[in-house]
């Protein structure tokens, strides 16, 4: 007899498992529908004082057996998952995101495909100084095969009192040895007013790390047709940094690239710390092509190979780094530029690794 009344409690059981599942399905259909309606109001999805007085109603109508110690944990696990689920659904509905579309995205740069499973070096001076200079590096880079010609004309500074860059005319120049060695020009915009005179000059325009989140500027940069590469912030979650791209894409503009340059830690050996594993997870959750920036991410000459390694051998689709005729007398960022013997030993010793094809 025993044994009938055990399976008899061992089926009821069973019954109440499949209830509680509906039940907490059910639940988690309701959070879905609220997780919708905070996001089209701009509200926090994470709610303490709700969750709190949920606790406290739990609390107030529990009769046991359980301890309501016991049902809070219980139930704080249920509201833990569910804020995910909220953040799952949040994910999937991001243009940028790899659930909503699952290939590649490949950008065409005059010929140059970004995110076609290739990887590419993108190089140049830090700061356009002359004709003469840019003239010098872009026929280095032209030499072994490189047509990514990456240079600053406006030049977002710490200090007010540094270089600020040649703004219009630096964009001229560009565009002159651009159209001289077939180079495709990728240059720094830091003014939402100025995007429809770039357009003009450039081939990719570039929002910089200080303006990550700088949503007039990707708004601006989202509305024209011309390939956008987008920094990393300093102290930018991987998330924000989504968040950002998604601000492009969202405006209209599909041809857009990501590129890790260093977060800020605590760490003073490197200019910043290199977050080699964001290069990954970027791949993982967008369908957009990601650069490595190893000149900003070390600030150090020494450690430009070993992170371009680093960078290729992890799947970044292009690596980029700074190269100056002459960096002792570079008018920014003279420590972290290579010049041209060293930009070619560079090359060379990528090559020799494998991991670069050229």
């Amino acid at each position: 007899m025993s044994n009938e009344k055990l399976d008899l409690l061992r089926t009821e059981l069973d019954e109440v498992n499949l209830k509680l599942l509906e039940v907490i399905n059910e639940r988690a259909r309701l959070v879905q529908e609220i997780g919708k309606v905070k996001s089209t109001s701009g509200v926090n999805r994470f709610d303490p004082v709700r969750e709190r007085s949920m606790l406290d109603h739990i609390a107030a109508h529990n009769k046991g057996p359980f301890e309501t110690s016991t049902l809070q944990h219980l139930f704080k696990q249920i509201f833990k998952a569910s804020l995910e689920l909220q953040e799952e659904d949040n994910s999937k509905a991001l243009l940028v995101s790899r659930k909503k579309h699952p290939d590649n995205t490949v950008v065409d740069l005059k010929g140059v495909m970004m995110g076609d499973g290739a990887q590419r070096l993108v190089m140049g001076p830090c700061a356009v100084e002359s004709y003469e200079q840019v003239l010098t590096v872009a026929k280095a880079l032209k030499e072994r095969g490189i047509r990514l010609l990456r240079g600053g004309a406006f030049k977002p500074r710490t200090s007010p009192y540094d270089f600020q860059g040649l703004g219009v005319e630096g964009l001229e120049i560009l565009k002159r040895v651009a159209d001289e060695l077939d180079m495709v020009v990728i240059s720094e915009i830091v003014n939402p007013a100025d995007i429809e005179k770039a357009i003009d000059y450039v081939d990719v325009i570039q929002i910089g790390a200080r303006n990550m989140q700088n949503f007039e500027l990707l708004k601006a940069a989202g509305n024209v047709n011309k390939p956008v590469l987008l920094k990393r912030g300093l102290s930018a979650t991987i998330s924000e940094f989504i968040h950002a791209a998604e601000y492009v894409v969202a405006s209209g503009n599909n041809d857009l690239m990501l590129c890790e340059r260093g977060i800020r830690t605590y760490e003073t050996a490197t200019r910043n710390t290199l977050d080699i594993s964001a290069v990954p997870i970027l791949k993982q959750e967008t369908h957009l092509p990601v650069l490595v920036d190893v000149t900003h991410s070390t600030g150090r000459r020494d450690l430009l190979l070993p992170t371009a390694k680093a960078a290729l051998a992890i799947g970044a689709d292009a690596v980029m780094a700074e190269v100056h005729p002459d960096p002792a007398v570079a008018l920014s960022d003279s420590a972290q530029q290579m010049d041209i013997p060293q930009f070619n030993k560079f090359v060379d010793e990528l090559l020799a690794s494998g991991l670069y094809k050229g």
